[in-house]
């Protein structure tokens, strides 16, 4: 078990409320697929595999009430107490009603996907009370993208990108309350952008674009905030995390990138001192759902509370370069008036 990790507290529901997740199959993202259902909540699942989604949402319908080993006291009481009400036929009470599912193909590496995928939630959902960035690779070998960019870097930046942008009118107009969570890590410490070189053609190792895209996760996170502040839009709080380091499958391109073996190292040697998906997801859950959290914005978590990220995260003019580059990668031209320049993202969608 991990040796030290902090969870969400929050009782919190989210009845009524719409959460939309990328890579929600497996993993963290999985986990807090669980915890929303739990909460009552609709939660949209995005995933690359639509296949494995809804087999899923099935593991997670099935064995709602049979992880009790993996809960506090408190959660284990009120779960047997839903049980028994069900086994017997009690009509459950409102604040024991789960939430429904729904799945959307995305793949992050394919604009073309991201702006399908946009396209259908906008039809089909009515709000978006939370969106979290979680989907993303880890560690590969040296990999374009059909649209030219560098793998990790376009799946764990470039695509949540412009995902979030797509879908921020839809958030803006489900406000107040909403939040937009990305899924940062650790790695960010050891990360840069490299402005003259973003795809790393000529300087490639699958840490250094890994801790890349990973420094951009939270650099999009502190413009996004700034640029709803500038625009006097209220009521959408950003957050980054770092879930902490997890055994799920961002893992399997470790043996061929880093050593032969290094994905047996990493999830067994290494076991005693890595998260399971539940552990892992809570600083998640924490930045969608608790109270504190809602006055909070711009800022970066570990173990369920603010932490400072490196410098280069911390910095204005480092989180402005990016947000215009990234742009300009996207064929956009950078607009300050927020508003404005959502109308020509949005454009996009007509293309």
């Amino acid at each position: 078990m991990w040796t030290y990790h902090r969870s969400c507290t929050s009782q919190a529901r989210l009845d009524g409320k719409v959460v939309v997740i990328t890579g929600a199959n497996t993993g963290i993202g999985k986990e807090n697929a669980k915890d929303f259902y739990r909460r009552g909540a609709r939660v949209v699942l995005t995933c690359r595999n639509v296949e494995k989604a809804k087999e899923a949402v099935e593991d997670i319908k099935n064995n709602l009430y049979y992880d009790l080993q993996r809960k506090t006291n408190i959660e284990v009481k009120k779960m047997l107490y839903i049980m028994i009400k069900m086994i017997t036929g009690s009509k459950q009470d409102s604040k024991d009603k789960l939430g429904e599912f729904a799945i959307y193909s995305l793949d992050l590496s394919s604009l073309r996907s991201v702006k399908e995928c946009a396209k259908k939630i906008l039809a089909d959902e009515s709000a978006i009370h939370i969106l979290i960035n979680n989907a993303g690779i880890m560690m590969c070998e040296h990999e374009k993208t059909k649209d030219g960019f560098e793998l990790q870097l376009q799946t764990n930046h470039i695509g949540h990108f412009l995902l979030t942008l797509l879908l921020l009118p839809k958030i803006q107009s489900s406000a107040p309350g909403c939040r937009i969570i990305n899924v940062s890590s650790i790695c960010h410490l050891l990360g840069n952008i490299y402005f003259d070189d973003i795809n790393l053609d000529r300087s490639y190792s699958p840490m250094k674009a890994y801790a890349q895209s990973k420094l951009a996760n939270i650099l999009f996170t502190k413009e996004l905030a700034h640029r709803l502040k500038e625009a006097g839009i209220d009521g959408i709080n950003v957050y980054s995390l770092h879930p902490g380091v997890i055994k799920t499958e961002l893992s399997r391109h470790y043996s061929k990138t880093i050593i032969p073996g290094a994905r047996f190292i990493f999830r067994n040697i290494m076991g005693p001192f890595i998260k399971n998906p539940i552990q892992g997801a809570q600083t998640t859950i924490h930045c969608a759902v608790d109270d504190k959290v809602a006055n909070e914005t711009g800022l970066y978590y570990v173990e369920c509370r603010v932490t400072t990220p490196q410098w280069r995260a911390r910095d204005d003019k480092i989180a402005k370069d990016l947000w215009d580059h990234t742009c300009r990668l996207l064929h956009l031209e950078p607009e300050e008036n927020l508003s404005t320049f959502l109308q020509t993202v949005a454009r996009q969608l007509t293309e």
